[in-house]
């Protein structure tokens, strides 16, 4: 029985006391943030709610599944596919020039130390402009091209390749400077270009992440692309706002399999080319 007792302190966290504190502290926090956003899950469950759940979703059965209106579901779903493609084709076009030129580890300046002044001040200027363009939204994109362009695929492009874009360059430039820059540096001691260090020095080493990411992305940008439809973008979202708004809901009930069939390839898709580049 004493060695029982004895043993016992030896298998006791020593950290449990922080984490005990850390946990009462994020609900400290936590606490006013539900207050403010009124949350009130409660109310799900009561009488009058549950009625109305139950009538909105009585709409959705039995799915609409006339040949006609397939066909324009699946042209939709293949316009949502295309806006995430054709955004992100554009996201990379945007942030591949600012990932080179806000990335430190191919600085020639900053081979002998410090960096200087006037390629500080050009990467200090880049990384901001992937802040702007990463920190709006590509919802809120979305309705300033509706606004410029008009109604159409055409927004959604342009909102997801800015946003994506400063996405892309952000996480691009850390991938790039968190892996090892022994070669790129010395490669750039050598004589070598900014460009060659990066082809033969960098690059090699970054590029499963680099690829890991991007497609991983473009799995987000045709989810991406089904919302900003609700704001005029096209594709299978404003398909699906219409019928929300007609208070056709089997053909809600449809477009919302389609989109989550859409989805899972999607995702199958990633996982399948991450599987090739490992």
């Amino acid at each position: 029985m004493d060695t029982a007792v004895s043993v016992l302190p030896q298998h006791r966290d020593p950290a449990w006391l922080p984490r005990l504190f850390w946990f009462c502290a994020a609900l400290v926090l936590l606490a006013p943030a539900l207050v403010v956003t009124e949350f009130r899950p409660w109310t799900l469950f009561e009488p009058e709610t549950l009625k109305s759940t139950q009538r909105f979703l009585g709409d959705f059965f039995p799915p609409k599944i006339e040949g006609e209106f397939l066909l324009l579901v699946a042209r939709e779903a293949w316009r949502t596919v295309a806006i995430a493609t054709a955004g992100m084709a554009l996201a990379l076009l945007v942030a591949i020039p600012l990932t080179l030129l806000s990335t430190s580890a191919i600085s020639i300046s900053a081979l002998t130390g410090r960096m200087h002044a006037l390629p500080f001040v050009l990467r200090q200027g880049v990384r901001w402009l992937l802040i702007v363009l990463r920190s709006i939204p590509e919802l809120v994109w979305a309705l300033v091209f509706v606004r410029v362009v008009g109604l159409g695929p055409t927004a959604g492009v342009l909102a997801i390749a800015l946003t994506y874009g400063g996405m892309l360059g952000k996480v691009y430039g850390e991938i790039l400077e968190s892996d090892e820059t022994h070669a790129t540096r010395t490669l750039l001691r050598n004589g070598a270009g900014r460009l060659q260090a990066f082809f033969y020095g960098l690059l090699p080493q970054s590029a499963p992440e680099l690829t890991s990411y991007t497609v991983y992305r473009w799995e987000c940008a045709i989810r991406s692309s089904a919302v900003l439809g609700f704001v005029g973008a096209g594709g299978l979202g404003q398909q699906m706002d219409n019928s929300m708004k007609m208070f056709q809901g089997s053909e809600v009930a449809t477009m919302l399999i389609v989109f989550m069939l859409l989805v899972a390839l999607a995702d199958y898709a990633s996982g399948w080319l991450r599987k090739r580049i490992a």
